[in-house]
């Protein structure tokens, strides 16, 4: 069956996220996005893996269901549907290889909450899972898959927002050219990466030795309006074997929703604090470094995606379809000419949903006529052109976001 599954969220115990991302609120928003499937995030924190023992419960798709009595928050009829959870987490991994620091971020699948146990077990041995949702551990990422193949035939490791430029497995600050500079001769076990906010399929289809690998997309939430701003398209068993066979051989994985990734905050190479926002041959014509205060430039995603490619941009080997998205409420935001946090949004979004269904369908597949039957004919304009990839874009850099726009 086809289904939508966002795997990358996290939790309120994770730093700088929202104190509303409850599983309770979880299940309520993803429905209201138009998932099937969240992953939990953050099973490495001790009280949060406490609270997913005593909220969630096994499902017979070996996936994890919100015990009924936790199922008060209101869904409108239109989003109403199955929500499951797959038990995930990330972690930071911060040490010395090859005479560098090192600095990945990993995201673990786990078959059940038991198995994650496991694995927090042995974690605990190296550092204190309780100071943040996201732990950071001197762990060399090669023995952190180690530990995850030992919790599990069933559990899965992969390379967290694979490019970001300070905390990932490709970062131009911090990691390395290649899976097996990193993971030596496990690399073989790792079966997919996160292709994160600030790159997309297409970028990463430039690099031949990905060409095996699978390309996740996930949200990354930090707040429950964040959720399904990335996620990825399943047409297969709904259930924790039919997604993690799907991740490892490709087949029944049959997409990903995404940002446009000149939006995400690593696109472009820059300098924020000077505003500084460079091209590569521009960051080459000043050989790396801020014309205004002389500091180190944050080298960006299409930078580094550069410098690893052995492809040109035409030519490309097949891929599964991706479609480029903005999210519902800053298009709303955009046609009426408020900001995005205001009352009037809010209204509108909740409005749309109640009469169309959730926010992915309304995105990428209700048609833009009957969109405009119920919401401002700009709006259903909007979307279309939004589909059609006819948008403005100032992009990201050095951790600001990009600006995508449908009109000026």
């Amino acid at each position: 069956m086809k289904f939508i599954a966002d795997l990358h969220v996290h939790s309120r115990y994770s730093r700088g996220c929202s104190r509303e991302l409850t599983p309770e609120n979880l299940w309520q928003w993803g429905q209201l996005k138009g998932l099937n499937v969240l992953g939990t995030g953050d099973f490495t924190h001790p009280a949060w893996l406490a609270e997913l023992e005593s909220k969630l419960e096994p499902a017979a798709n070996g996936l994890l269901a919100l015990r009924e009595e936790y199922r008060c928050a209101e869904v409108p009829p239109s989003c109403r549907s199955e929500l499951y959870f797959l038990p995930s987490a990330e972690i930071s991994c911060i040490y010395r290889k090859h005479e560098r620091t090192r600095k990945v971020h990993l995201i673990i699948f786990a078959p059940d909450l038991a198995c994650a146990a496991r694995i927090n077990r042995e974690l605990a041995r190296i550092g204190n899972l309780s100071a943040d949702g996201r732990p950071i551990l001197g762990l060399d990422a090669k023995r952190a898959l180690e530990i995850v193949l030992a919790a599990s035939p069933d559990a899965m490791l992969v390379p967290a927002h694979a490019w970001t430029p300070h905390f990932s497995i490709f970062g131009a600050a911090s990691g390395f050219d290649s899976l097996a500079e990193c993971f030596e001769e496990l690399a073989p076990h790792i079966y997919a990466i996160e292709t994160g906010l600030s790159s997309d399929p297409r970028m990463n289809r430039r690099i031949s030795n990905l060409d095996r690998l699978t390309l996740i997309s996930n949200s990354d939430a930090h707040s429950l309006a964040k959720l399904g701003r990335e996620a990825n398209l399943f047409d297969t068993e709904l259930s924790y074997q039919g997604i993690i066979t799907a991740i490892r051989t490709g087949k029944g994985f049959s997409g990903t929703i995404e940002f446009f990734p000149e939006e995400g905050k690593y696109y472009a190479d820059g300098h924020r604090n000077c505003g500084i926002r460079f091209t590569p041959s521009e960051y080459g014509k000043h050989t790396g470094l801020c014309p205004v205060c002389g500091r180190k430039l944050t080298m960006g995603v299409q930078h580094r995606v550069n410098d690893l490619a052995d492809r040109a941009e035409e030519g490309l080997p097949g891929m599964p379809p991706f479609y480029s998205t903005i999210p519902l409420q800053e298009l709303i935001a955009q046609v009426i000419g408020v900001g995005v946090a205001s009352k009037k949004v809010k209204t509108m979004y909740f409005d749309l949903l109640e009469r169309l269904g959730p926010e992915l369908e309304i995105l990428l597949t209700i048609p833009a006529t009957q969109i405009g039957q119920v919401a401002p004919p700009r709006l259903a304009e909007a979307i279309a052109l939004m589909r059609s990839g006819k948008v403005i874009i100032e992009p990201g850099y050095d951790g600001a976001f990009g600006i995508v726009r449908i009109y000026n």
